[in-house]
């Protein structure tokens, strides 16, 4: 005996597919009805809108390409550019380097009251930025206590960028 002739079956699934069923073409039938009161239909020009589009898309496509050849040669020309000026900017970058360091050299030479660079004479040292009669004695080779006798007039906590000092046994 199969399960639904049964008696005692209180099975309401067939019942509920029946009725899903019945509605399901009811609001086939509404949908049907609307689709076919709406009246639409493909305009008259539509062939010559797609192919006005088609042109449009086929220049579009072009003008693209056309583009894309243009950035690539671009970006080649501006590669060489730089290529042709790095070396040039490598120089400048040298040589202001050097004027600089020359600059900085000029600065901390200690010049005289006439503007022109202090040279030291025979037996004399000239005061150079930093220094100080320890470092001076030692530079010399000689005691700060000889270097004092021998420059009585120095103000040794005073000491000035370009000042000639006197070396002992010279």
């Amino acid at each position: 005996m199969d399960t639904i002739s049964r008696e005692n079956n209180s099975s309401y699934l067939p019942v509920a597919g029946v009725l899903v069923g019945v509605l399901a073409l009811i609001i086939a039938g509404v949908a049907l009805v609307k689709v076919s009161s709406l009246g639409k239909r493909v305009p008259e020009n539509l062939p010559d809108q797609l192919a006005s589009l088609e042109s449009n898309v086929s220049s579009a496509a072009t003008a693209a390409d056309k583009a894309s050849k243009d950035i690539g040669t671009l970006t080649r020309s501006t590669q060489a550019a730089f290529d042709s000026i790095g070396p040039d900017i490598g120089n400048m970058k040298a040589a202001i380097t050097k004027l600089e360091e020359a600059a900085k050299a000029r600065a901390a030479a200690p010049r005289a009251k006439s503007g022109e660079p202090v040279v030291a004479g025979p037996g004399e040292y000239v005061v150079k930025p930093g220094d100080t009669g320890v470092k001076i004695a030692r530079a010399l080779g000689v005691s700060l206590a000889d270097l004092q006798t021998v420059n009585p007039s120095v103000e040794w906590n005073r000491l000035h960028i370009g000042q000639k000092i006197k070396v002992p046994g010279k």
